[in-house]
């Protein structure tokens, strides 16, 4: 497939300044779109104090040839800031080894997502990227050309260095204070994918010596002079609410600083405007203050507080009760309607109708909230992991009544997400903090604060009914009822949609005090099990053969006479037919059992084949194979870590994840309690890429929600026994291998 190289640009998305320290060219980019009108880049003399300048991300160019680029987004170990700097090298045709890169500031007056979710960063960036790169690339050729005399079209540049027909040259360090003085180009001709250097090599991690040898880097690295810590004492359970404490023994210890409340200022804010973090943020909250952390944390195990039930103290079975009776009701809201699934269903020759559980889950982030604030009647100064800083800065101005010019904030490296960090709770509790004690203030948790305070992934039950007649799957019903579903929900166009004609999509919501959210790939990291799971149950029904009847529906599907339809069905096929050779489907010994998913989310498609093994009697995930269509991979070094980390972390939350609540208190605080994949579990993946000239879709979330089915069609395979309940090892007896398997 070709791609479009020619693309207009306001001259707006650059911004240039000739005043640098050494006469550099400083081009700044709006990443997402064209610059807002009258923004204009503060010259700065190094790096350290560009990053306090009013700007977004730029480019910097020294007359060494050196090029320093800023990276908008947060880095969430998503890889972006490697990745979005390589797409600017590209077409910039820059020596990757002389490329610098910082991190970039929030700057809501030039990009309109500097966030890090979805897995979109470098779809949306993908053309802005580019331009950025060509557009710096021919001015640096014009004043060249123009000091040559010559046309520019007779210049050819390879790694930052231009050469004339003559054979002269100048590198871009000789050119870059002419360059300065020209005009931005209107129009540029991008590079055609045959030409990438850089795009489609292995790149390391561009922070990966620092994180490697501790340098500081993340949010609990922070620090500035005079800073204090402040570690938080929530409600044991939600629901609860403060009546009394007594902090006597905690301010008599060493290196505390005070005691205080907070949760009024949010409160007030949330009345108003309520969000995801009211529940989690509203209610009163002791805050210990201390001179370093260890003093903080431990000063707050000696806090003696009364807590009083506020609200319904919910318990896992009162959300397994009502998930069931949700179901069986009617109140569903209806998310997409094809023909008369009744009809379907009455007129079948066969009807197959199962029900999938899931539990709610922590986000489990290597690196614990939190995040620093310093609040003066001059400025906000917030620093800290946080994957949607406008958002937070958008809270914060409301929280205070202070304008968001106020307020600026940097974005440290995060030690993991997975949407947690989309909810800045944590950020306004760091603001209430400081704003109350007039010092700048790192608030910090533990892991059992992590646990506790989280912002779950909802349970939630599916309820799938198909109908066949004459051999044919002429109904297909989904039911989801899930836990506050309204910020959920399913995803009503994505397989089979299309390729049934009668086909309905229903949502019900049960509202609970427990706070539910994003979770690696929302919407689909349990949808994707349970629907891939009923269509190998479908095909045995039907006895016929599970991949050419998935192969079969997408030859009924037609995109371009209905426009609802998400997913190409032609490279659904693609990656279907690529796994099936390259995992040696139907091929493998007798002692492997396989099982086989595809899957469309985060506009990239999926095919995944899991190979199970019985070992000591009990079946063993040994192996998945891994197809990906997310168009063209800038790094595949990152991208393999992508792919990789999303399969086990799908295999693992399958197996083993799950966390109960007890009168709204979560049963576990810490990995004691808490079951994660171990390292001896995880299973080798095996990653093959579907080349084609795409534009890059997302990479960090697709590969987790095929995985789960994968492995229970590959269980049932092995163990003859249907799985319907997240974690598998919930049903340890339905893992059972039948006798002459173990002997054998």
């Amino acid at each position: 497939m070709s791609t479009n190289n020619s693309i207009t640009f306001s001259r707006r998305a650059f911004l240039r300044s000739s005043s640098l320290a050494g006469g550099g060219m400083l081009i700044g980019f709006n990443l997402f779109q064209a610059c807002k009108p009258k923004v204009i880049a503060e010259p700065a003399i190094d790096l350290s104090t560009l990053s306090f300048n009013d700007f977004n991300a730029f480019i910097k160019i020294a007359e060494n040839g050196a090029v320093t680029i800023f990276s908008p987004n947060p880095e969430i170990g998503q890889g972006v800031k490697t990745s979005m700097p390589m797409i600017i090298a590209e077409e910039l045709d820059v020596a990757w080894k002389d490329v610098y890169v910082e991190q970039g500031i929030l700057d809501t007056k030039n990009y309109t997502r500097q966030v890090a979710g979805g897995s979109q960063s470098i779809r949306h960036g993908w053309d802005a990227l580019r331009e950025t790169g060509a557009k710096a690339k021919q001015m640096l050729v014009s004043a060249a050309a123009t000091r040559w005399g010559v046309d520019p079209s007779e210049c050819m540049v390879s790694e930052g260095v231009i050469t004339n027909a003559a054979g002269e040259t100048l590198g871009y360090g000789d050119v870059v204070k002419d360059a300065a003085l020209l005009e931005v180009p209107e129009e540029v001709t991008l590079k055609e994918p045959k030409d990438y250097k850089i795009i489609g090599t292995n790149i390391a991690n561009v922070d990966i010596d620092k994180i490697t040898t501790g340098k500081p880097l993340f949010g609990l690295d922070y620090k500035v002079d005079g800073m204090v810590y402040a570690a938080v004492v929530r409600p044991p359970a939600f629901g609860q609410k403060l009546t009394s404490y007594d902090d006597t023994e905690a301010r008599a210890m060493p290196g505390v600083l005070g005691v205080i409340n907070i949760g009024e200022k949010v409160r007030a804010m949330l009345e108003e405007d309520p969000g995801f973090e009211s529940k989690i943020s509203s209610s009163d909250k002791i805050v210990v203050i201390a001179e370093t952390t260890w003093q903080a944390l431990n000063a707050k195990k000696a806090i003696k507080a009364e807590w009083e039930n506020d609200l319904f103290m919910e318990s896992t079975e009162n959300h397994d009760q009502m998930l069931n009776g949700f179901l069986k009701g009617t109140q569903f809201e209806t998310k997409r309607k094809d023909g008369d699934v009744k009809k379907a269903f009455a007129e079948a020759d066969k009807v197959l109708e199962r029900t999938y559980e899931s539990p709610f889950l922590p986000h489990n982030c290597m690196e614990p909230m939190n995040f620093f604030a310093n609040v003066t009647d001059e400025k906000i100064h917030l620093a800290g992991p946080i994957q949607t800083p406008a958002w937070k800065a958008g809270l914060v101005s409301k929280m205070l009544g202070r304008p968001e010019e106020d307020i600026h904030l940097e974005m440290t490296r995060m030690g993991g997400g997975f949407g947690r960090r989309l909810y800045g709770d944590f950020v306004l509790e760091a603001v209430e903090i400081s704003d109350a004690i007039k010092k700048p203030v790192k608030m910090i948790c533990t892991r059992e604060d992590d646990v506790a305070l989280g912002i779950y992934r909802p349970a939630t039950k599916y309820r799938i009914k198909a109908s066949i007649k004459d051999g044919k799957i002429t109904g297909y019903h989904l039911k989801e009822a899930a836990i506050n579903s309204n910020m959920y929900g399913l995803i009503p166009n994505f397989f089979p949609a299309g390729a049934i004609e009668n086909y309905q999509v229903d949502v019900v919501n049960y509202k609970s005090n427990i706070t539910t959210g994003a979770w690696r790939a929302p919407y689909t990291n349990f949808l994707a099990y349970a629907e891939q799971s009923f269509f190998d149950e479908l095909a045995e029904l039907m006895e016929v053969d599970k991949i050419q009847m998935r192969l079969d529906l997408l030859d009924k599907v037609n995109p371009d006479e209905d426009e609802r339809i998400q997913y190409s069905p032609d490279r659904m096929k693609e990656v279907i037919k690529t796994a099936v050779e390259k995992s040696g489907w139907g091929t493998k010994p007798n002692h492997v059992y396989q099982g086989f998913v595809n899957y469309y989310c985060h506009n990239t498609h999926v095919a995944e084949v899991a190979d199970v093994e019985i070992e000591n009697g009990e079946p063993v995930v040994k192996k998945i194979t891994c197809v990906v269509d997310c168009g063209i991979v800038v790094n595949p070094l990152g991208a393999l870590n992508q792919i990789e980390g999303g399969v086990i972390d799908g295999v693992g939350h399958a197996m083993y994840g799950e966390l109960q609540f007890d009168a709204g208190k979560p049963m576990a605080h810490n990995f004691d309690r808490y079951r994660l994949i171990r390292m001896k579990e995880a299973p080798i993946v095996e990653t093959h890429f579907i080349k084609n000239e795409f534009s890059p879709t997302g990479l960090g979330e697709p590969t987790l929600p095929p995985a789960g089915g994968a492995i229970a069609n590959a269980l049932k395979a092995a163990t003859g026994n249907r799985l319907y309940k997240q974690p598998f090892t919930k049903t340890p007896e339905l893992l059972k291998v039948p006798s002459k398997e173990i002997i054998g």
